[in-house]
C-alpha cells in the first residue's frame, strides 16, 4: 500500500508497484525556493488546474526549466484548501484515462502551497498572505481557472451582485468578491514599487483575457472615483508594458474525480483514493482525472517574465492567432457541442457525455452544429485543424467511456455560456452578405431545448433537478407555467425576454430572425412525452430531405 504523503524517493518502489510515476525534484526543496521568490500564483485550485496547469509546472521542474512551483489561491471553497492541499501535503496525483481503458498516473509536487481567499470582510489572512506574495519583484504570472462566472460583476439586470457592490463603496481594504481581491492585489503590487506582472486567463470562454481587464478596470475606475486610487494606479494596469492580459484557449475534458478511478486505484494499492464532496458541492479528491488530448495557446504577453510554457507543450503565439484558435474551440469546434450534449443529455436522463455518443440522432446533432453550421464560418488558426479537432472530438474524445463526464456538470451555468457558444457564430452569418442566419436550423433548435429545460420538466412529463445557473430561477419563471399536451399554446410573450435578451445571447434572436424559429421548435416540444426527441428526429429528417 502506498500513500500519496509518502517519501517517494525512497519509496519509489511502491509508487511504482502502484503504476504511479514520481518526479525527479525533491518537493520540500521547490517549495522552498517558490516561497522565497514566487514566480506563479493561480487562482482557482480545482480538478482543471491540478490535471494541467500543475502538471505543467511539475513538468518544467523536473525538465531543469524551473525551479520554482505554483502557489494555489482558492477563492471558493475553504474546505478545498483544508481538505485536500492541506491534508495530501499539497500533492496531486493525475490519471490520464485512455479510450483504450489503460491509465498514466503521474505525482505532482509542484504546488508550493494552497491559501483560501474568501470574503476578507469575513477573515483577511489569505488576503493578507497572497498580499505579502504579489508585492515580491520575482512574480511573473497569476493564472486563472476560476470559470466564466468568476468574471462577471453584474446580474441579469445589469446591477452589480451585492458583494461587489459593497467593494465598490467600501475600497480595497477588505474585498469580498474575488475581482475586487484581484484590483486589491495589484494595488499593494502597484504601491509596492509597481512591478509588472502578467494576468493570465485560462477560463474556458472567448476573450478571456479582455474580460479579465474589462472586469479588473471596471472595478480599479469605480474606486477612482470613489478616491481611494488615483490616476498613477489606472496608468498602471492600463500600460501593457506593466500588466499584461495575454488572450488564451485552454482545452482538456477534466469531470469531476470517477468512482471508477477511485476503485482502480485502491486496487493498486493507492490508500488516497476517497472523494470529497464539501459542503458548497465540489467534488475533488487527491486524484484527479482527465483526458489525453489536451491544449493551450497563450498570447505572449509577459512583461515581467514567464515560465517556459514552451517547453511542456503550450503553444505561445500572437494575439491573432490565439484569437482564431479559440473562437474554434470555444464557438464550433468543442464547446457549442458539449453544450448541446448537456442540455439534451440532462433532459433525456442520460449519465455520461459518452453514453449520448451512442445515440445516432444526437451525433447527428452535434456533427451538423460543428461540421455544417459553425465550420464554414470560422477562421483556420493554423496552429490547430478545425475539422481534424471535430473528428477526434466526435470520434475519440467524447465517445471515451473512461472519462466519466456528465451532462449535468456540463449543464451548470449555461446562461452565461450561450452568448460564446451560439452567439458569436450567428453573428458570422450576420456579419457575412453570402450568408443567412435564418438558414440555421439546429443552433436554434438547442436553444429551444434550453427554453424547455429551464421548465425543469424531462421528455418523459417528469420533474429533474436542472444544474446550478445563476438565472435560472428568473428563466424558469417565464416558462414554468407551460404545460405538455399542446403545442399550439401562443409562447411568444413568455419568451419574448429571454430571446431578445443580449446579455444571454450577445444579440436579439428576433432581430436577426431566429426568434420566431426557436419559439416554433419550442412549441413542437410542448405537445407531449416524446416531443423532445421527436422534435429532434423531424428536424434531422428535414434537413436530410433537403440535403438529398
Amino acid at each position: 500500500m502506498v500513500k500519496i504523503t509518502d517519501d517517494y524517493s525512497t519509496d519509489k518502489a511502491a509508487f511504482d508497484k502502484a503504476a504511479i510515476k514520481v518526479p525527479s525534484y525533491n518537493q520540500k526543496d521547490v517549495t522552498a525556493k517558490t516561497l522565497e521568490s514566487p514566480h506563479w500564483v493561480h487562482f482557482g485550485g480545482g480538478n482543471l488546474f491540478r490535471a494541467f496547469h500543475a502538471g505543467i509546472a511539475s513538468h518544467l521542474i523536473d525538465a531543469g526549466k524551473a525551479d520554482t512551483g505554483i502557489i494555489v489561491a482558492e477563492t471558493y471553497d475553504d474546505a478545498v484548501v483544508s481538505d485536500i492541499y492541506g491534508k495530501y501535503d499539497n500533492r496531486i496525483l493525475r490519471v490520464i484515462t485512455k479510450a483504450d481503458g489503460t491509465q498514466d498516473r503521474e505525482l505532482f509536487g509542484s504546488v508550493a502551497k494552497a491559501i483560501y481567499a474568501g470574503p476578507a470582510t469575513q477573515d483577511a489572512s489569505g488576503f493578507e498572505a497572497l498580499k505579502a506574495i504579489f508585492e515580491k519583484d520575482s512574480l511573473q504570472v497569476a493564472s486563472f481557472s476560476i470559470t466564466e462566472k468568476g468574471y462577471h460583476l453584474k446580474n441579469g439586470a445589469g446591477e452589480f451582485f451585492p458583494p461587489v457592490a459593497r467593494d465598490l463603496e467600501n475600497g480595497p481594504a477588505k474585498p469580498e468578491n474575488n475581482m475586487s481581491l484581484l484590483v486589491s492585489l495589484l494595488f499593494a503590487r502597484f504601491n509596492a514599487g509597481a512591478t509588472p506582472i502578467t494576468m493570465m486567463s485560462t477560463d474556458n470562454f472567448s476573450q478571456n483575457g479582455d474580460r479579465l481587464k474589462e472586469s479588473v478596470m471596471t472595478i480599479a475606475k469605480a474606486w477612482q472615483d470613489k478616491g481611494f486610487v488615483g490616476q498613477d494606479f489606472i496608468d498602471y494596469i492600463s500600460d501593457p508594458k506593466k500588466v499584461g492580459f495575454p488572450l488564451s484557449m485552454i482545452d482538456r475534458i477534466t469531470p469531476n474525480p470517477s468512482d471508477s478511478i477511485s476503485d482502480s486505484l485502491k486496487k493498486d494499492g493507492f490508500e488516497d483514493a476517497d472523494i470529497t464532496h464539501t459542503e458548497k458541492h465540489t467534488n475533488i479528491a487527491a486524484f484527479t482525472n482527465t483526458e489525453e488530448a489536451h491544449y493551450l495557446v497563450v498570447e505572449d504577453d509577459f512583461p515581467n517574465g514567464r515560465p517556459a510554457f514552451e517547453a511542456d507543450g503550450v503553444i505561445m503565439t500572437d494575439r491573432d492567432t490565439v484569437n482564431a484558435a479559440d473562437e474554434m474551440k470555444v464557438t464550433t469546434c468543442l464547446n457549442p457541442l458539449h453544450t448541446a450534449l448537456a442540455i439534451y443529455g440532462s433532459i433525456l436522463g442520460f449519465k455520461s457525455i459518452s453514453s449520448e455518443l451512442q445515440n445516432k440522432d444526437l451525433v447527428a446533432l452535434i456533427k451538423q452544429i460543428g461540421y455544417v453550421e459553425g465550420l464554414p464560418v470560422v477562421k483556420d488558426p493554423k496552429v490547430i485543424n478545425p475539422q481534424k479537432f471535430i473528428d477526434e472530438l466526435v470520434t475519440k474524445r467524447l465517445p471515451n467511456p473512461y472519462i466519466p463526464d456528465t451532462p449535468q456538470r456540463i449543464a451548470t451555468d449555461t446562461s452565461q455560456k450561450l452568448s460564446v457558444r451560439y452567439g458569436v457564430t450567428i453573428q458570422h452569418y450576420v456579419d457575412d452578405a453570402n450568408r443567412d442566419p435564418k438558414s440555421l436550423n439546429f443552433i436554434p433548435l438547442v436553444i429551444a431545448t434550453w427554453l424547455r429545460y429551464l421548465m425543469g420538466i424531462n421528455d418523459k412529463g417528469e420533474t429533474f433537478e436542472p444544474s446550478p445557473d445563476p438565472m435560472f430561477d428568473e428563466l424558469h419563471e417565464k416558462v414554468a407555467g407551460f404545460k405538455l399536451g399542446s403545442s399550439d399554446v401562443d409562447v411568444h410573450d413568455a419568451v419574448k425576454g429571454i430571446l431578445s435578451n443580449t446579455g444571454i445571447f450577445g444579440l436579439d434572436l428576433y432581430k436577426v430572425g431566429l426568434g420566431d424559429k426557436v419559439e416554433a421548435y419550442f412549441k413542437q416540444m410542448l405537445a407531449g412525452e416524446g416531443a423532445i426527441v421527436k422534435t429532434l428526429e423531424d428536424t434531422l429528417a428535414a434537413k436530410a430531405q433537403k440535403t438529398d
